[in-house]
């Protein structure tokens, strides 16, 4: 139950509150340690699925606990960024809603044997979702790079899959479930 792939999992969990502890206190190096270390625990997603499936560790504890812990270091870094006012409210607050009404869908269809697989939008979604809260995590101009312009861009573009993943779920969740 606590192999290797499920440890990984734990330490992206454990991640998060010195992701958000770093963003309460901000400034250039808590920022820059804050993303560094959101970096290391996104990173460390690929890594705990890799060795999950290549070693056939693959169990329900970290079928549950994978994509929760995902949810849980993008929304905190959602909520800490718009707590000191880098990103608007209203765009974390419509990908928190889309997180948690496809956990809790996804919870719904697994209730009745049905299993909705993430699918090429939403796998998308949580990619650029990452690579934008990076630089607004960042914040603070380093080398004359101003990391906000960046991460603004890049923020829109995965509200907008977000939204649109969360939709095509609401869909596929229609058709497999509720038909």
């Amino acid at each position: 139950m606590f192999n290797w792939a499920n440890k990984i999992t734990f330490f992206r969990i454990a991640c998060v509150p010195i992701v958000v502890i770093l963003l309460y206190f901000p400034n250039r190096i808590s920022c820059l340690a804050a993303m560094s270390i959101f970096i290391l625990a996104a990173l460390s997603d690929m890594l705990d699925g890799f060795i999950a499936r290549k070693y056939n560790l693959v169990t329900n504890m970290g079928k549950f606990l994978d994509p929760l812990a995902d949810k849980l270091l993008v929304m905190a870094a959602l909520i800490m960024l718009s707590y000191q006012h880098w990103l608007e409210a209203w765009i974390s607050i419509l990908i928190v809603e889309r997180e948690i009404m496809v956990t809790g869908l996804r919870s719904l269809a697994m209730d009745k044997g049905i299993v909705i697989a993430a699918d090429k939008y939403g796998k998308l979604k949580t990619i650029i979702q990452i690579l934008a809260l990076c630089p607004l995590i960042l914040h603070y101009p380093w080398f004359g790079f101003n990391p906000i312009y960046l991460g603004k861009i890049l923020i829109y573009i995965a509200l907008f899959l977000t939204l649109f993943s969360g939709v095509n779920y609401v869909y596929k969740f229609y058709k497999s479930v509720l038909k």
